[in-house]
Protein backbone atom coordinates (compact mmCIF):
# COMPACT_ATOMS: atom_id res chain seq x y z
CA UNK A 1 0.00 0.00 0.00
CA UNK A 2 0.96 3.68 -0.43
CA UNK A 3 -0.10 6.26 1.36
CA UNK A 4 -0.65 9.91 -0.78
CA UNK A 5 -0.13 13.13 0.62
CA UNK A 6 -1.69 15.86 -1.60
CA UNK A 7 -1.49 19.44 -1.09
CA UNK A 8 -4.15 21.49 -2.99
CA UNK A 9 -4.91 25.37 -2.32
CA UNK A 10 -6.73 25.85 -6.31
CA UNK A 11 -8.23 24.42 -9.21
CA UNK A 12 -10.84 21.75 -7.40
CA UNK A 13 -11.57 20.11 -11.29
CA UNK A 14 -7.95 19.53 -11.78
CA UNK A 15 -7.45 17.91 -8.22
CA UNK A 16 -10.33 15.81 -8.92
CA UNK A 17 -8.51 14.39 -12.28
CA UNK A 18 -5.53 14.04 -10.61
CA UNK A 19 -7.44 12.02 -7.79
CA UNK A 20 -9.04 9.69 -10.53
CA UNK A 21 -5.79 8.84 -12.07
CA UNK A 22 -3.93 8.23 -9.31
CA UNK A 23 -6.62 5.79 -7.65
CA UNK A 24 -6.26 2.48 -6.29
CA UNK A 25 -8.66 0.76 -3.60
CA UNK A 26 -5.26 -0.90 -1.83
CA UNK A 27 -3.29 2.71 -1.27
CA UNK A 28 -4.40 5.61 1.27
CA UNK A 29 -5.11 9.19 0.37
CA UNK A 30 -5.25 12.37 2.51
CA UNK A 31 -5.76 15.65 1.08
CA UNK A 32 -4.38 18.88 2.89
CA UNK A 33 -6.48 22.35 1.83
CA UNK A 34 -4.63 25.14 2.10
CA UNK A 35 -6.86 27.20 5.00
CA UNK A 36 -6.17 30.11 2.80
CA UNK A 37 -8.08 28.75 -0.06
CA UNK A 38 -11.60 29.35 1.89
CA UNK A 39 -14.20 26.92 3.17
CA UNK A 40 -15.45 26.77 -0.39
CA UNK A 41 -12.62 24.73 -1.45
CA UNK A 42 -12.52 22.75 1.68
CA UNK A 43 -16.21 21.56 1.18
CA UNK A 44 -16.27 20.92 -2.69
CA UNK A 45 -12.61 19.07 -1.91
CA UNK A 46 -14.09 16.88 1.41
CA UNK A 47 -17.76 16.16 -1.02
CA UNK A 48 -15.74 14.54 -3.28
CA UNK A 49 -14.12 12.36 -1.00
CA UNK A 50 -16.76 11.21 0.37
CA UNK A 51 -17.14 8.81 -2.03
CA UNK A 52 -13.92 6.60 -1.17
CA UNK A 53 -13.67 4.99 2.04
CA UNK A 54 -9.45 5.23 1.42
CA UNK A 55 -9.37 8.97 1.49
CA UNK A 56 -9.68 11.40 3.89
CA UNK A 57 -8.80 15.19 4.71
CA UNK A 58 -6.41 16.31 6.88
CA UNK A 59 -7.20 19.20 9.35
CA UNK A 60 -6.53 22.26 6.90
CA UNK A 61 -4.09 25.06 8.03
CA UNK A 62 -2.55 27.99 6.14
CA UNK A 63 0.45 26.89 4.15
CA UNK A 64 2.39 29.85 2.48
CA UNK A 65 5.21 28.98 -0.21
CA UNK A 66 8.39 29.36 0.99
CA UNK A 67 7.60 28.64 4.58
CA UNK A 68 7.72 25.83 7.19
CA UNK A 69 4.20 25.84 7.33
CA UNK A 70 4.43 23.55 4.43
CA UNK A 71 6.98 21.65 6.39
CA UNK A 72 4.72 21.24 9.17
CA UNK A 73 1.32 20.36 6.44
CA UNK A 74 3.66 17.48 5.44
CA UNK A 75 5.03 16.16 9.26
CA UNK A 76 1.26 16.40 9.92
CA UNK A 77 0.33 14.26 7.11
CA UNK A 78 3.13 11.37 7.71
CA UNK A 79 2.18 11.42 11.53
CA UNK A 80 -1.69 10.89 11.06
CA UNK A 81 -1.22 8.47 8.51
CA UNK A 82 0.71 6.09 10.81
CA UNK A 83 -1.92 7.04 13.57
CA UNK A 84 -4.39 5.34 11.08
CA UNK A 85 -2.55 1.59 11.44
CA UNK A 86 -2.57 0.90 7.88
CA UNK A 87 -0.22 -1.07 6.61
CA UNK A 88 1.32 1.40 3.86
CA UNK A 89 5.03 0.90 2.68
CA UNK A 90 5.65 3.96 0.96
CA UNK A 91 4.58 7.75 1.26
CA UNK A 92 4.15 9.80 -1.48
CA UNK A 93 3.63 13.63 -1.68
CA UNK A 94 2.20 15.70 -4.31
CA UNK A 95 0.74 19.04 -5.00
CA UNK A 96 -2.42 19.13 -6.99
CA UNK A 97 -1.15 20.55 -9.74
CA UNK A 98 1.32 17.78 -10.27
CA UNK A 99 -0.02 14.27 -12.59
CA UNK A 100 1.01 10.58 -12.71
CA UNK A 101 2.86 9.23 -15.41
CA UNK A 102 3.06 5.50 -15.18
CA UNK A 103 -0.17 3.86 -14.00
CA UNK A 104 -0.39 2.70 -9.98
CA UNK A 105 0.12 -0.91 -11.31
CA UNK A 106 3.30 0.13 -12.46
CA UNK A 107 4.38 2.11 -9.63
CA UNK A 108 3.76 -0.31 -6.88
CA UNK A 109 5.50 -2.82 -8.56
CA UNK A 110 8.47 -0.99 -8.73
CA UNK A 111 7.89 -0.10 -5.05
CA UNK A 112 7.01 -3.85 -3.94
CA UNK A 113 10.80 -4.18 -5.44
CA UNK A 114 12.12 -2.09 -3.90
CA UNK A 115 10.66 -1.86 0.14
CA UNK A 116 12.84 0.28 2.98
CA UNK A 117 14.09 2.63 0.34
CA UNK A 118 14.11 5.97 0.37
CA UNK A 119 13.69 7.96 -3.55
CA UNK A 120 14.71 11.61 -2.73
CA UNK A 121 17.26 14.13 -4.51
CA UNK A 122 19.91 15.30 -2.27
CA UNK A 123 23.26 16.78 -2.18
CA UNK A 124 25.49 18.47 -0.42
CA UNK A 125 24.47 22.61 0.02
CA UNK A 126 27.57 23.75 0.49
CA UNK A 127 29.43 21.98 -2.29
CA UNK A 128 26.63 22.34 -5.34
CA UNK A 129 24.00 24.90 -4.49
CA UNK A 130 26.10 27.21 -2.26
CA UNK A 131 23.98 30.03 -4.18
CA UNK A 132 20.75 29.28 -1.75
CA UNK A 133 23.11 29.20 1.54
CA UNK A 134 21.13 32.40 2.38
CA UNK A 135 17.61 30.28 2.67
CA UNK A 136 19.81 28.62 6.01
CA UNK A 137 22.00 31.33 7.19
CA UNK A 138 18.86 34.44 7.70
CA UNK A 139 16.39 34.28 10.14
CA UNK A 140 12.41 33.84 8.80
CA UNK A 141 9.36 34.40 9.99
CA UNK A 142 6.57 33.45 8.48
CA UNK A 143 3.77 36.24 9.71
CA UNK A 144 -0.03 35.92 7.65
CA UNK A 145 0.81 36.05 4.41
CA UNK A 146 4.04 37.17 4.39
CA UNK A 147 7.70 35.64 4.03
CA UNK A 148 9.97 38.16 6.44
CA UNK A 149 13.84 37.06 5.56
CA UNK A 150 16.10 39.28 8.81
CA UNK A 151 19.40 39.37 6.69
CA UNK A 152 21.33 38.95 9.81
CA UNK A 153 23.33 35.80 9.75
CA UNK A 154 23.01 33.03 12.72
CA UNK A 155 24.87 30.05 12.96
CA UNK A 156 24.25 26.75 11.16
CA UNK A 157 23.80 23.60 13.64
CA UNK A 158 26.44 22.00 15.02
CA UNK A 159 27.89 19.48 13.54
CA UNK A 160 25.47 19.20 10.72
CA UNK A 161 26.31 19.42 7.39
CA UNK A 162 23.39 21.28 5.13
CA UNK A 163 21.75 19.14 2.38
CA UNK A 164 19.46 20.19 -0.27
CA UNK A 165 17.24 19.30 -3.06
CA UNK A 166 13.28 18.72 -4.06
CA UNK A 167 10.33 18.69 -1.96
CA UNK A 168 8.78 16.00 -3.57
CA UNK A 169 9.90 12.68 -2.44
CA UNK A 170 8.98 8.57 -2.23
CA UNK A 171 10.02 8.07 1.97
CA UNK A 172 10.01 4.94 3.01
CA UNK A 173 7.81 4.11 6.04
CA UNK A 174 10.50 3.29 8.30
CA UNK A 175 12.04 6.83 8.04
CA UNK A 176 8.79 8.24 8.02
CA UNK A 177 8.60 6.95 11.40
CA UNK A 178 11.88 8.06 12.37
CA UNK A 179 11.50 11.83 11.25
CA UNK A 180 7.60 11.84 13.31
CA UNK A 181 9.24 10.12 16.48
CA UNK A 182 12.70 10.16 17.15
CA UNK A 183 13.87 13.29 19.60
CA UNK A 184 16.81 14.27 17.71
CA UNK A 185 14.36 14.99 15.28
CA UNK A 186 13.31 17.84 17.20
CA UNK A 187 16.64 20.54 16.97
CA UNK A 188 16.46 20.10 12.80
CA UNK A 189 12.47 21.24 13.48
CA UNK A 190 13.21 24.08 15.42
CA UNK A 191 16.01 25.28 13.34
CA UNK A 192 14.43 25.07 9.88
CA UNK A 193 11.10 26.14 11.13
CA UNK A 194 12.72 29.65 10.48
CA UNK A 195 14.72 28.93 7.55
CA UNK A 196 13.45 29.95 3.63
CA UNK A 197 11.96 27.39 1.64
CA UNK A 198 12.40 24.51 4.07
CA UNK A 199 10.59 22.08 2.17
CA UNK A 200 13.59 21.32 -0.28
CA UNK A 201 16.11 20.56 2.69
CA UNK A 202 14.54 19.42 5.89
CA UNK A 203 13.83 16.25 5.21
CA UNK A 204 17.12 16.00 2.65
CA UNK A 205 18.81 17.41 6.15
CA UNK A 206 17.52 15.07 8.76
CA UNK A 207 18.44 11.70 6.11
CA UNK A 208 21.80 12.70 5.90
CA UNK A 209 22.58 13.76 9.45
CA UNK A 210 21.01 11.84 12.00
CA UNK A 211 21.23 8.21 13.10
CA UNK A 212 18.81 6.83 10.61
CA UNK A 213 19.70 4.02 8.64
CA UNK A 214 18.26 3.30 4.85
CA UNK A 215 18.91 2.92 1.53
CA UNK A 216 18.79 6.62 0.17
CA UNK A 217 18.22 6.60 -4.00
CA UNK A 218 18.76 9.67 -5.25
CA UNK A 219 16.36 10.29 -7.72
CA UNK A 220 12.64 11.22 -6.97
CA UNK A 221 10.94 10.07 -9.57
CA UNK A 222 9.42 13.45 -11.04
CA UNK A 223 9.84 15.09 -14.15
CA UNK A 224 10.24 19.08 -13.87
CA UNK A 225 10.85 21.31 -16.06
CA UNK A 226 12.87 24.07 -14.14
CA UNK A 227 12.62 27.15 -15.93
CA UNK A 228 14.11 31.38 -14.28
CA UNK A 229 11.13 33.45 -13.50
CA UNK A 230 11.66 36.54 -11.98
CA UNK A 231 13.84 36.98 -9.08
CA UNK A 232 13.22 33.39 -8.27
CA UNK A 233 15.76 31.27 -9.82
CA UNK A 234 13.83 28.32 -11.13
CA UNK A 235 10.11 27.45 -11.23
CA UNK A 236 8.33 24.49 -12.68
CA UNK A 237 7.31 25.32 -16.36
CA UNK A 238 3.62 24.19 -16.82
CA UNK A 239 3.76 21.21 -19.10
CA UNK A 240 1.61 21.64 -22.10
CA UNK A 241 0.47 19.03 -25.12
CA UNK A 242 3.35 20.15 -26.73
CA UNK A 243 5.63 18.60 -24.39
CA UNK A 244 3.10 14.62 -24.77
CA UNK A 245 5.78 12.84 -26.75
CA UNK A 246 8.05 14.06 -24.34
CA UNK A 247 6.21 12.89 -21.01
CA UNK A 248 5.13 9.84 -22.35
CA UNK A 249 8.78 8.69 -23.20
CA UNK A 250 9.98 10.03 -19.48
CA UNK A 251 10.91 7.37 -16.66
CA UNK A 252 9.42 9.55 -13.46
CA UNK A 253 6.12 8.26 -12.11
CA UNK A 254 4.88 11.57 -11.94
CA UNK A 255 4.85 15.39 -13.60
CA UNK A 256 4.96 18.84 -12.53
CA UNK A 257 3.47 20.91 -12.97
CA UNK A 258 -0.19 21.56 -15.06
CA UNK A 259 -2.66 24.04 -15.51
CA UNK A 260 -5.54 22.82 -17.01
CA UNK A 261 -6.47 26.37 -17.65
CA UNK A 262 -3.35 26.95 -19.80
CA UNK A 263 -3.82 23.47 -21.23
CA UNK A 264 -6.13 20.91 -20.41
CA UNK A 265 -5.33 18.55 -23.82
CA UNK A 266 -2.29 17.76 -22.15
CA UNK A 267 -3.60 15.70 -19.09
CA UNK A 268 -6.62 14.22 -21.31
CA UNK A 269 -3.48 13.14 -23.21
CA UNK A 270 -1.80 11.43 -19.93
CA UNK A 271 -5.42 10.08 -18.50
CA UNK A 272 -5.89 8.42 -22.09
CA UNK A 273 -2.20 6.88 -21.37
CA UNK A 274 -3.05 5.59 -18.24
CA UNK A 275 -6.26 4.13 -18.94
CA UNK A 276 -7.92 4.41 -15.34
CA UNK A 277 -10.52 1.99 -14.13
CA UNK A 278 -13.88 3.92 -14.35
CA UNK A 279 -14.77 5.00 -10.95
Amino acid sequence: MIAYLILVHRYPNQFKRLFRALYHSANYYLVHVDKRSGIGLQTEIQNFLSGFPNASLLKSENTLWGGYSLIDAELRGIKELLKMGLKWEFFINLSAQDFPLKSQAHIQDFLNRNIGKNFIKVVNQSKFRSDTLSRIQNYTIEFGNRILRIPIKRPYLAGVTPYIGNQWMILSRKFCEFVSYKPEVERFKRFYRHTFIPDEGFFQTVIMNTSYKGTIINDDKRTIDWVPIGTIKLRPRNFTFKDAEFLLASQGFFARKFNEAVDGKILSILESNLCPPTL
